[in-house]
């Protein structure tokens, strides 16, 4: 009897176990070679890596944007993420194109990758891929010219125009409407709170019962350019610098000794909102109108 259990299992597991084996997801390759190496300098280790464009453009995409995002977002990132490193290649001159971080674009090897996913890591990789490889060696310019593709996290339901953050005028990183990030972004709108104390030792203010807040400028859309707090001048994205907020469309107020910042959006608002990019793709926009309606009047390349 115990034999005939044992041959009745097998039989029913065999099979089961075949099939698994044989449907089990495969990692996918990208079947081509890059032309383009990209010299990234690894802030942490110090040194500079050679690595072929697609790949890098993969790890920039695994580092910039949640992987659940629907592909058609993913591939307007990978088109953005290229575009601003093609930028960085064709006018740089140090001995690294990019770094791995924040300051350039966030930058995620495959050792990490595997690390960070486990049992997830095929399926989140050949999604990413799949974007990259859809979107292979295109990238965007504007009058002949690779653009400034420019993006960040979560819109306050409008982008910014170029020169209202920074200082030069771009014909193509125009303000529009973003009104998608207010449904999909968990950032849209924030509210956190700080001790005063703190909140006064980090803009190397004196403490002072009253806060006195008086906003000097903003932009087209409401984020703040400059201001006084108790009468000392500052700029708004030093104010969000020095207190880890997500954004200089912030309101600040005191109760007691407890400062309240709400802020709305998340990131210097200028060229392609992730988020909206998202919203966008979820209602079926396509990864090019994305990127036409985020950068004004540009094309879209291959090499």
């Amino acid at each position: 009897m115990k034999q005939v259990i044992i041959i009745t299992i097998l039989v029913i597991l065999i099979p089961y176990f075949i099939v698994s084996f044989f449907m089990k997801e495969k990692e996918l390759d990208f079947g081509f070679d890059s032309n383009v190496i990209v010299r990234v300098k690894r802030v942490e280790k110090d040194i500079i890596e050679k690595i072929p464009l697609e790949d890098y453009i993969t790890g920039v995409v695994a580092g910039e944007m949640p992987v659940t995002f629907h592909i058609e977002a993913l591939k307007a990132q990978a088109v953005a993420a290229r575009t601003y490193v093609l930028k960085k290649i064709t006018y740089n001159n140090k001995e690294y194109d990019v770094v791995d971080t924040v300051a350039n674009q966030v930058y995620l090897d495959n050792n990490y990758l595997v690390s960070a996913w486990q049992d997830e890591y095929v399926s989140k990789i050949n999604k990413i891929r799949k974007a990259v490889s859809d979107t292979r060696e295109q990238y965007m310019t504007y009058d002949e010219e690779i653009i400034d593709a420019l993006y960040f996290s979560t819109s306050n339901g409008f982008t910014e125009n170029s020169e209202e953050i920074f200082s030069m005028k771009l014909p193509y990183l125009r303000s529009v409407e973003s009104l998608w990030d207010k449904d999909t972004s968990p950032v849209f709108n924030e509210k956190s709170e700080i001790n005063a104390n703190d909140f006064y030792k980090n803009l190397k203010l004196s403490y002072q019962d009253e806060l006195k807040i008086e906003i000097l400028n903003t932009t087209s859309t409401g984020r703040i350019i400059d201001l006084k707090i108790n009468n000392k001048y500052f700029k708004a994205s030093d104010v969000r610098e020095k207190l880890k907020i997500r954004s200089t469309d912030f309101e600040i107020t005191k109760d007691n000794n407890i400062i309240y910042i709400k802020t709305k959006g998340f990131g210097h608002g200028v060229g392609m909102s992730q988020y909206g990019a998202n919203g966008m793709a979820e209602l079926g926009y396509n990864y090019d109108d994305i990127l036409r309606h985020y950068y004004q009047n540009i094309l879209i390349k291959n090499f």
